[in-house]
């Protein structure tokens, strides 16, 4: 049977995603424009009969993607779409990244961190959505608001608070800071500072995996990649460039965006002539796809689909989850450009606070074991400040490691020693 990410959905003319097959497609989607200045809520799409892509009209009975899975597993089962253990562990994931950032604001004033510090508050329900579908042995390659991708992918709070806070106990030796999450371990593969560096590398990382299954015949190699990324970065060369790659070659990738609708101080429907990111994927013969990033169970049932579709050799997929930030751009900003009645909006489609009520409200969970969860994330929390402030902070010779491709940094001398042996070295560098 087919699903919602089947070619039979998804190929329109004149972009089908097999340009070999002379199957007939007798349905496709039709995007329906917003019918306010706000995506979130209003803008969805809907099954039609017509071959080709409508953009003019509109629908009046608007259906999210995850509406369209909901409706078809319905007609099958009447089961919800997680089970206990599985609701349990989303809304763990999602408090954890919640409460680790609120922290990372308080120890930022505190002079704790140092730098451009960007909170992920508002937008928990893509990372948890998406990479907790994840197998270990999996990528995830993020931005500059990178801390609660990499919580989600495993690298413990103690790792990435002492990144932040610039110690030898971090994910990155205390080298990569804020902006540059790094876990070899658990397969994240960077957070990067410029915006659309990381999807190249990401492009990159998908390409391995095929190649090992496909040359290297290493026929268990079925991992996948997520490239996240926000809306600002859908306008750069390096966007379109790796999903032409990608979808040329046929990549296990999943193009994440995260459309918070704001790129620093710049509105979105202000910075582009298309707002309707998703609709670039079909331009590249790949499906595009836009669901609710306020909404964890809906991000994670379009995740399901984009997921699987990589892992089974199907090619890749881009998704726009429109979700929202709740804080400034990064701590250093006044958060002073947004209307307050639109963030007043979002923050009241708070996904945790949405889960919260699906869990109760479905008996998946007692408000009793709810508060058990953010009991013991505060203490994990807690916990990370205070190894974080206790873990030493690098010595000066670890700023000279990693510039060249000598292990120990700038090689070996005419003595026959290793340069940053030296004592006198590092002198004149700056003072940690």
């Amino acid at each position: 049977m087919a699903t919602a990410f089947s070619t039979a959905k998804f190929s329109t003319q004149p972009f089908p995603l097999n340009p070999t097959s002379t199957t007939s497609h007798d349905s496709s989607i039709v995007f329906a424009r917003p019918t306010s200045q706000f995506l979130g809520s209003t803008r969805k799409f809907r099954l039609t009969s017509s071959s080709k892509f409508n953009l003019s009209r509109r629908s009046k009975t608007v259906v999210a993607v995850s509406d369209v899975v909901k409706q078809k597993k319905s007609k099958s089962s009447p089961s919800l779409l997680i089970t206990k253990e599985e609701g349990l562990d989303l809304y763990e994931d999602m408090v954890l990244g919640r409460a680790f950032e609120d922290m990372c604001a308080q120890m930022y004033y505190r002079g704790k961190m140092f730098g451009f510090v960007h909170l992920y508050n508002g937008q928990e329900a893509v990372s948890t959505g998406f990479i907790k579908l994840l197998k270990q042995q999996d990528s995830v390659v993020s931005t500059y608001r990178d801390h609660v991708h990499a919580l989600s992918k495993g690298v413990p709070a103690r790792a990435v608070m002492s990144e932040l806070f610039g110690k030898t106990t971090g994910c990155c030796r205390g080298q990569g800071g804020s902006m540059h999450m790094f876990s070899r371990e658990h397969n994240l593969l960077g957070g990067f500072a410029f915006i659309g560096e990381g999807i190249p590398v990401a492009t990159g990382a998908a390409f391995t995996s095929k190649y090992k299954r496909e040359v290297l015949k290493e026929a268990d190699c079925d991992h996948v990649t997520l490239a996240f990324f926000g809306d600002g970065t859908c306008n750069n060369g390096q966007f379109f460039e790796c999903l032409n790659m990608a979808a040329l070659w046929k990549l296990p990738i999943v193009f994440v965006v995260e459309n918070n609708l704001w790129a620093i101080g710049m509105s979105h429907l202000r910075a582009t002539s298309d707002p309707h990111i998703y609709k670039k994927g079909p331009a590249f013969g790949m499906p595009g796809i836009h669901v609710d990033g306020m909404d964890v169970l809906k991000v994670r049932e379009v995740a399901k689909e984009a997921i699987g579709r990589a892992r089974r050799g199907e090619g890749p997929t881009l998704v726009e989850c429109e979700t929202y930030r709740f804080r400034g751009h990064s701590l250093a900003d006044p958060d002073e450009l947004r209307d307050p009645a639109e963030k007043a909006r979002y923050a009241a489609r708070d996904p945790i606070t949405a889960l919260k009520k699906y869990l109760i409200e479905n008996s998946l969970a007692s408000e009793a074991e709810l508060k058990t969860i953010e009991k013991k994330i505060d203490e994990v929390v807690e916990d990370a400040v205070e190894f974080a402030d206790e873990s030493p902070v690098p010595s000066r010779s670890q700023l000279l490691e990693n510039v060249f491709a000598d292990p120990k940094g700038f090689g070996i001398g005419p003595d026959g020693r290793y340069r940053c042996e030296d004592p006198k070295f590092t002198e004149g560098t700056a003072h940690v």
